[in-house]
């Protein structure tokens, strides 16, 4: 008797122990082969939400705005000193 309660326990645990190995394969799993993917999403999903977006805009056309205006102040500042 003391032969099949051990065989069996022993299967149990081995059962148990084979559960365990899935579950910590499972966790250790990465959807990404690489950092370079895991970066390209990240920065994908923050332009999806919004992170990204607006404000580059809003800073790039501000830029050109203040470009055009101080070129439009040298080519007046020209026309009235010479003329």
């Amino acid at each position: 008797m003391l032969w099949k309660s051990n065989l069996g326990r022993a299967a149990t645990d081995t059962v148990t122990l084979e559960a365990y190995a899935e579950r910590a394969g499972v966790a250790l799993a990465c959807a990404f082969s690489n950092s370079a993917e895991f970066d390209a999403a990240l920065i994908s999903a923050r332009r999806a939400a919004g992170v990204y977006g607006p404000k580059r805009h809003r800073r790039q056309l501000l830029a050109t705005v203040a470009g055009i205006a101080a070129g439009l102040a040298v080519i007046g500042l020209f026309i009235f000193h010479v003329g």
